[in-house]
């Protein structure tokens, strides 16, 4: 029997993946673009050490922890629907980021800023699913898809650093406006409505506890990396895994689990999934200290420090459209030894002083090698899993890829944190007073804000220790980020015999979305 060629996408079709890759962008860019306007954002709010930490991260483990629910929603209400309320909720809690008055009115509208984000992210690789039925059409429109993906991470910080350069710290999250005004005045006539044709029921109880694990396991690490060892933060981060444990059993006995976990038992998937969490949490923690390096070390305005993280940002996606064509070569090959060359990155750092060409060379050999696992990654992911459960791949793949950030920012920064902090309690210059002491161990901004109260004699030397302070930060993150990156390189290396070349692509049938035209 001769199977119908499926229909070839057309202008609507391609010209709804722009408008999908509008909340692509903004996904992305929302994490980190904050990283620039933190300087500011300290001064104005003066969060704490843990708030600070906190803002930063906060948003990203709502994504991580919101994923999977929001894409069982999708299922079962429509893609498209989920997708314009999460744009919606974006744009309030963005409006309502950019005018707060404290530091935990802040922290609460990145959480909700992260929950709309999760419904963006799933349902617009959903729609795309159901968007192009041609499966070589479908390949590179979930291409562009990424790149869109990586390129709001990039564009991030010279966006940011234009922003602030001209107006206060809020503009930068005043982006999401225009841009989510534009998905919903367009989307409701380009995209087509797409659900599952069977979806099980949402189990209320794992969605909670999905939430919790998350939030006070990193809650316990930053304590303890903070404070140091004290029985109520281990507690805390006891009870956090604890809480993990009864989540993943529960997953095991439902039979329509929020979190596939079957698809574990495949090793490439397995591994796939792993690595994209490693990557993670490699750029994602450097990325927040190399931005406050520029700014508060070496005192680059915004935009000086948006344009010296430009060269990364290019590098980025030059990479990504060369491995990308690289079709002749194993993804696993390429990903391997990107991650091996990615070393050389964190190497540099270990050498960071006041030359920003030794900590720009550094990042830009860092995020070159692990683009390869990022432009790919989800590829080899989906193609891991079987064919009928790609939908429940995609939505942990997405998980695992934000989880990583939000790991990177919340475990790595809290060490940083606590580096810092234990530096300048045995260098803090004699005769700053006690309570000023306490507060420049916080957080780098805080000890500035501090020295600037000083008199000069006390000042100076004050600022001179805390900005030593985050540069030994610095040399720590880098010497923990080469065993995880090596560990990443042999791991994927693990995949070249768990995973074969694919046979020519065939057309789908059973696993494509129904779609629901309205």
């Amino acid at each position: 029997m001769t199977h119908k060629p499926p229909a070839r996408a057309g202008v609507r079709e391609w010209t709804a993946l722009a408008v999908l890759g509008v909340p692509a962008v903004l996904v992305m860019m929302n994490m980190s673009v904050l990283y620039l306007a933190l300087p500011s954002l300290s001064a104005d709010l003066e969060p704490d050490g843990p708030q600070l930490l906190w803002i930063t991260d906060i948003y990203g483990f709502m994504v991580a922890g919101s994923l999977v629910t929001m894409g069982t929603l999708g299922d079962r209400l429509g893609h498209r629907r989920i997708l314009l309320v999460g744009a919606v909720a974006f744009t309030g809690a963005s409006v309502a980021a950019a005018h707060t008055p404290s530091a935990g009115t802040l922290i609460a509208a990145r959480a909700i800023q992260g929950v709309a984000a999760a419904a963006l992210a799933p349902s617009s690789l959903a729609l795309i699913r159901a968007l192009f039925l041609d499966v070589r059409q479908r390949t590179l429109a979930i291409t562009i898809w990424m790149m869109a993906f990586m390129g709001g991470g990039a564009l991030g910080p010279l966006v940011g650093g234009v922003l602030l350069q001209y107006f206060w710290w809020g503009s930068v999250f005043l982006l999401a406006v225009p841009t989510m005004a534009l998905l919903l005045v367009t989307g409701p006539f380009l995209i087509p409505e797409s659900r599952a044709s069977a979806s099980g029921r949402l189990d209320t109880v794992s969605v909670v506890l999905s939430l919790l694990t998350p939030l006070t396991i990193v809650f316990g690490i930053k304590e303890l990396a903070v404070h140091g060892f004290a029985l109520p933060s281990a507690g805390v981060l006891v009870a956090g895994l604890m809480i993990g444990v009864v989540f993943v059993r529960r997953q095991r006995r439902l039979s329509n689990p929020l979190l596939d976990l079957g698809l574990f038992r495949f090793p490439a998937f397995a591994v796939s999934v792993t690595g994209m969490v490693l990557v993670g949490i490699v750029l994602f923690g450097t990325s927040l200290l190399t931005s406050q390096y520029l700014q508060l070390v070496l005192g680059f305005s915004p935009l000086e420090a948006g344009l010296w993280q430009l060269p990364t940002a290019v590098t980025g996606t030059v990479v990504a459209l060369v491995v990308s064509s690289l079709t002749r070569i194993r993804p696993v090959v390429l990903m391997s030894a990107g991650a091996a060359f990615a070393v050389i990155g964190p190497i540099l750092l270990t050498q960071v002083d006041r030359n920003p060409v030794i900590l720009v060379s550094g990042s830009v050999l860092l995020f070159a090698g692990l683009t390869p696992f990022m432009a790919l990654g989800t590829n080899l992911v989906l193609g891991a899993a079987p064919p009928e459960r790609a939908g429940a791949a995609s939505a942990i793949s997405e998980t695992g890829a934000e989880l990583g950030g939000a790991l990177g920012i919340a475990v790595l920064g809290s060490i940083a944190t606590g580096v810092y902090g234990n530096y300048m309690i045995g260098h803090t210059p004699d005769g700053v007073p006690a309570k000023v002491a306490e507060a420049a161990r916080e957080t780098l901004p805080a000890a500035l804000q501090a020295a600037q109260q000083l008199r000069e004699s006390l000042g100076i030397p004050l600022a001179q220790t805390a900005r030593d302070a985050f540069a030994h930060s610095i040399h720590v993150h880098a010497l923990i980020t080469i065993p995880l990156l090596i560990a990443l390189a042999l791991l994927t290396l693990t995949l070249r015999r768990a995973t074969r070349p694919q046979p020519p692509s065939q057309p789908e049938q059973a696993t494509t979305p129904t779609p629901a035209l309205d």
